[in-house]
């Protein structure tokens, strides 16, 4: 995929990735771009920047993803591309709360369902449509200190290869974006713990985004920023054991230190 005069939603918009992406996907003369983000004055500035349509909501809402898809489609008409990009970082492990449980799977996954109920209809119909869902590496690998996290994220992975498989003979395209550390507000100068960690390989926004470009004019399916992942998944299913007792040492290491 082009994104040359096509129709973009972007959510998660307001910062960090998302904003990266509705910035490059301007760049490359998209037709249209709607950014959405719950932080809505977030999202305005975002849009009022790059031409585009702001629409604040919450991702983890039907109702506000239907909104969405409607506004846009009003707007621009037929989306192009959905970016389903938001997603929530909630720490602990089983002890953590119901809440924290909850809101991961709302925004880590339902979002995306949500998302793809919304707008697959009229790009099957249309024959032609592209899907991309950011899932991080953790879930392919895990996420260390973060149940949540990591369980959510592994079934948004989940979902993408299932969307994919499913609806590739009708035009549909997919994409499952998997970054390791980003230098955004979740992943700062100074972060402790397994941020330590991940801030040892961490890339830019602007870097992920360039990846994106590169990955949907590709139409691959996983779209790596960081090469190594693809390393790390051989080696997890080259090798479980090995792998899991690699895992257990960088636990010892970042989160019980």
């Amino acid at each position: 995929m082009k994104i040359k005069d096509k129709v973009v939603v972007v959510t998660g918009g307001a910062s960090g990735i998302g904003r990266a992406l509705c910035r490059r996907f301007a760049s490359e003369g998209a037709k249209g771009i709607v950014v959405s983000d719950c932080n809505g004055e977030g999202a305005a500035i975002v849009a009022a920047g790059i031409g585009a349509v702001a629409v604040p909501g919450d991702i983890g809402k039907e109702e506000d993803v239907k909104r969405l898809v409607d506004i846009a489609t009003r707007s621009f008409g037929p989306i192009d591309l959905f970016c389903s990009n938001a997603g929530v970082a909630c720490h602990g492990g089983a002890e953590a709360e119901d809440s924290a449980w909850q809101l991961s799977w709302d925004v880590n996954v339902m979002s995306h369902v949500y998302a793809a109920r919304a707008v697959l209809p009229s790009m099957i119909e249309r024959g032609a449509g592209y899907l991309l869902q950011t899932c991080s590496a953790g879930g392919l690998l895990t996420t260390l200190g973060t149940a949540p996290y990591s369980v959510t994220k592994h079934a948004a992975v989940a979902f993408a290869e299932w969307l994919s498989i499913t609806h590739a003979r009708q035009g549909i395209k997919v994409s499952c974006l998997c970054p390791m550390g980003v230098k955004t507000g979740m992943l700062s100068e100074g972060t402790e713990g397994v941020g330590k960690l991940l801030l040892q390989t961490a890339i830019s926004a602007e870097e992920v985004a360039q990846c994106v470009i590169e990955g949907l004019e590709k139409e691959e399916f996983l779209i790596l920023p960081h090469k190594e992942v693809l390393g790390y998944i051989r080696k997890k299913t080259g090798d479980y054991e090995g792998w899991l007792r690699g895992m257990r040492g960088l636990q010892e290491r970042y989160v019980e230190a």
